[in-house]
């Protein structure tokens, strides 16, 4: 038999939304992640995920999305309202990784930065290089990154590898470094949250 909740997230988080769930003992939360490419096409997002509710209602009670509105222009927040399910809060993943008091802060200090997470350290060169062109053209990376001041990593592991990784991604950029430790606890309460009232 199935597990009755279904946490339908995006390949990024695929990692931590494991770690949380044999963390918490979710035995009754199956996940299932979409391509993390998706985020290069934002406007794919809900067409997949409207996809994947449809065979998710046939086989489980319950169904949580583990995305914000990641860029959607508000069509995620309308297929999950047409399905009368819930999804993480904020606008994007660094939101309600960092926390949306501490991500305010950053975005503020500075609006010209990029972030990277764990998942985008390790995967910069085939989503950001090569997913971007920059691999072919790097005569591009003014026009994607010119904008921009600095290139801050929210860490979920404390890993010095990855930590080294990131500034590397930054000097490619052209971009100051900087680094803020955030751990699972504000992801963990958020999806938390949306599985735990069906929990059982």
């Amino acid at each position: 038999m199935p597990s009755p909740v279904l946490v339908i997230g995006c390949g990024a988080l695929g990692r931590e939304l494991h770690e949380l769930r044999r963390l918490n003992g979710w035995s009754q939360v199956t996940l299932r992640c979409l391509p993390a490419e998706l985020h290069n096409r934002p406007e794919r997002i809900a067409p997949a995920l409207r996809e994947a509710i449809e065979d998710g209602r046939r086989e489980f009670e319950h169904v949580f999305v583990a995305y914000a509105d990641c860029g959607s222009k508000g069509e995620i927040d309308r297929v999950v309202a047409e399905y009368g399910i819930e999804r993480l809060p904020g606008a994007h993943c660094y939101e309600f990784l960092a926390g949306s008091d501490a991500f305010r802060a950053l975005a503020e200090a500075e609006p010209g930065t990029f972030y990277l997470t764990d998942f985008l350290v390790r995967h910069f060169d085939r989503l950001v290089r090569r997913g971007l062109g920059l691999d072919r053209h790097p005569e591009l990376l003014p026009q994607y990154f010119g904008n921009y001041r600095r290139l801050v990593y929210l860490s979920q592991a404390d890993d010095p590898e990855l930590d080294a990784r990131a500034s590397g991604h930054a000097r490619f950029l052209g971009l100051a470094y900087e680094r803020r430790h955030c751990g699972l606890g504000h992801f963990d309460r958020a999806v938390t949250k949306g599985v735990v009232q069906w929990r059982s």
